[in-house]
């Protein structure tokens, strides 16, 4: 599916797990994560099971395509990327996912200003899933784009690990 006009409510046919992967722009960070997931459950047959995308907390770069960082970074490892513009995250989205993941503090607040509280507990930091919680720098300011993939690929891991446990438990 191309999406570009923002996170698309995914397809009604079967209760699918939706995971949002949030930054501050959605041209680093969140699309790496997103297609860094999406390959994740592609190669584990999981693409009917596991609805992914992502979005950013600011206006800033919306309508960007991913940062020519990331698009590096995922041609020279291999992992497929989709047509993908910056979309910022809204209030509706938190009744359209599962969980609401971010990079770092920063943005954990601000998807807490856009959508609310978080009564069902879906707001986390990708990190939160690995044995190293903290944040995960943001290469537009640190130009590091190996050192993001391993912290956003490290995120997805664990990240998977707890959906593959979640599917299981259905």
């Amino acid at each position: 599916m191309i999406r570009e006009n923002g996170p698309q409510t995914p397809s009604p046919r079967a209760k699918r797990i939706k995971i949002l992967f949030i930054c501050h722009g959605n041209i680093c960070r969140s699309t790496m994560a997103q297609f860094v997931m999406e390959d994740m459950i592609n190669k584990k047959g999981l693409q009917d099971k596991v609805y992914v995308d992502s979005a950013a907390t600011s206006t800033e770069e919306i309508g960007n395509p991913p940062h020519r960082g990331t698009v590096r970074k995922m041609n020279e490892l291999g992992i497929p990327m989709r047509k993908h513009f910056a979309v910022r995250l809204t209030r509706t989205d938190y009744d359209k996912y599962d969980y609401l993941i971010g990079m770092d503090e920063w943005n954990y607040r601000n998807i807490l200003n856009i959508v609310g509280s978080d009564k069902d507990n879906k707001v986390s930091l990708l990190l939160d899933f690995t044995d190293r919680p903290g944040p995960i720098a943001d290469p537009w300011y640190t130009n590091n784009f190996d050192k993001t993939y391993e912290d956003v690929a490290m995120g997805c891991e664990g990240l998977l690990l707890h959906i593959l446990d979640k599917l299981n438990n259905l």
